[in-house]
Formats: structure tokens, sequence, C-alpha cells
């Protein structure tokens, strides 16, 4: 086992040790996440390719109800797409955008947080008032407003092409603000710590102070929002692709799956929508439980340095 293997199965042991619930959730988590990535490898059948579905197949239950069949072990959707591949694939994009997602509101929320706490004055207003401009502007509402200008000016085509990069951007430029404040709040405590003086003291630059004594001494809550916000991203993304405002049906998310299955629901082809909509629960439920284990774990050690 090479040595950041062995650092980072030592790291999760002393995580989850204690906590039975935390150890579940990073179980779920990560057998989710290590399945969606290879999902070119494990899944049954591509669900992009519309020429390999058989509109014989649509609706097919799953395996282990009466009428299944075992190649489609989660049944099949009205287009005859395996269930099972799509919610690979799904739930590959779902990841893809919460996390990218969440590196545009860190890079975005954490720089202009650090700014604002450690100059204050002016450019703590200045900060303060674009986060409440941005709060007040809605997640559903940057995505409506940026799905049109696409639609209208490059057409739907290129709507379906850059629908991931799209949301990632909608997604990361609507909760920066969580981000900035964080840092901000922790900015704010620790430039009045000794270390800081000391480095004043020696003759450091403030961007010198900001990047090797401020921001590694704030990474512990930014860690736990960062957790909370992925969650918070692949939600704003199923419900955005829920209401046919994000990915396409030719390219399924989780939620795009959900409202694909939706109508089902009522002719009895209720595993179209409950089986997506598990999957992203246990998702979301299993960052959420991780992000409550984090700030129990780093809040004492933090509090210790």
């Amino acid at each position: 086992m090479s040595a950041p293997v062995a650092s980072a199965t030592r790291g999760a042991i002393a995580f989850t040790r204690g906590r039975p619930g935390t150890f579940l959730a990073l179980l779920v988590l990560s057998v989710s996440v290590v399945a969606a990535f290879l999902a070119p490898l494990i899944a049954p059948q591509d669900p992009f390719d519309l020429a390999g579905f058989d509109i014989l197949d649509a609706e097919l239950p799953p395996a282990w109800q009466e009428g299944g069949e075992e190649r489609f072990p989660l049944g099949t959707d009205a287009q005859g797409r395996d269930l099972l591949s799509a919610i690979l694939y799904g739930a590959r994009i779902s990841l893809l955008i919460g996390i990218l997602a969440v590196l545009i509101q860190a890079a975005i929320g954490v720089t202009l947080g650090l700014l604002a706490g450690y100059f204050g004055g002016r450019v703590d207003s200045i900060v303060t008032r674009l986060a409440d401009i941005q709060l007040a502007l809605s997640t559903l509402m940057m995505a409506i407003v940026a799905m049109a200008l696409v639609r209208a000016g490059l057409g739907g085509q290129a709507l379906s092409l850059f629908a991931v990069p799209l949301l990632v951007i909608v997604i990361g430029l609507a909760e920066w603000p969580i981000f900035a404040r964080t840092a901000r709040a922790t900015v704010l405590v620790e430039v009045t710590k000794d270390y800081v003086r000391a480095a004043r003291a020696i003759g450091d630059s403030d961007w010198t102070i900001l990047r090797r004594h401020i921001l590694p001494n704030s990474l512990s809550p930014l860690i736990i929002v960062a957790t909370t916000q992925v969650a918070g991203a692949i939600m704003a993304e199923a419900a955005l692709s829920f209401l046919g405002l994000g990915m396409p049906v030719t390219k399924p998310s989780l939620g795009t799956l959900i409202r694909s299955g939706y109508d089902l629901m009522f002719a009895g082809s209720w595993w179209v929508t409950v089986l997506p909509g598990l999957v992203l629960i246990a998702v979301l439920i299993s960052i959420n439980v991780l992000g409550d284990g984090l700030r129990d774990w780093l809040g004492p050690r933090r509090g210790a340095l």
C-alpha cells in the first residue's frame, strides 16, 4: 500500500472511530462516487446512445418484480433505457456538477472573504454588499436567465452541449457568499492572534500572511462548509433539471431521471422516479452526515491549535 493511500486510510479510520453513522455515510458515499465515476466500465448500457434503446423494452419493471428481466436489474424507462445504467451515469453528472460548482464557489468566496476580513474598511463594505446582492438573486432566477440567453443566442442544440458547464457556472456564481461570509468571520478571529502579529513584526507582506498563515488556519470551517455546499449544489442541479432548466433528457442527471418518470408513476411505473430519487436522497444524506461528522471532529482539534 502506497504512503498516500495508507495515510488516507488511517485518517478515515480515525475520523469514523466511535461514529457508526459517519462510517455508514462514508461507506455509502464512497461506493456511490466510485460506481458513478466507473460508470463507463460497469454500466450494462450506454444511456446516451439513443440507437441502443429498444422501445419494446420500455417500462419494464425491476428484475425482482413480475414481468422484469435479468438484463435490466432496475427496470427500464419510457424509452427502453436500462435504469441502472442511467442512474450510474446520472449520478456521475450530478456529482461532477456539484463538486465543480463548489470549487467555483470556494475560489470566489474564500478569496473575497479573506480580503474583506483582513483589510476591512471599504473592501469589507464592498464585498459585504456584493454578497447581499448575490443572495437576493436565487439560483433558479439565475438559471432561467442563463438558459434563456444561451437558447436565444446559440439555439437548443448548444444548450444541450453546454448544459454541464452552464449549470456549474450558474450554481457556482449563485452560492459563493456562503464561503465569503465564513472566510470573513474566520479571518476576523485569526487576525487578532499572536502569530499574525509575529508575522507582521518580521516583515511578512499582507499577501504572505494571508496565504501562508491565515488561510491554513481557516481551513477547518471552510472544509465543513464545502461538504454541505456539495450537497446543496447537487440538490440545486436536481431541482433545476426536474423543472426542465438543467440537463437534457439525452444526458440525464438524477434530477432529469426523476422528472422523466414523474408522470409514469400514475401509470404504475414507479421505479423510474423512485429509484433515482432514493439514490439522490442517499447521496445527500451521506454528505450531510459527513459534514456533521467533520464539524465534530475538526472543531475540538481546531480549538486545541
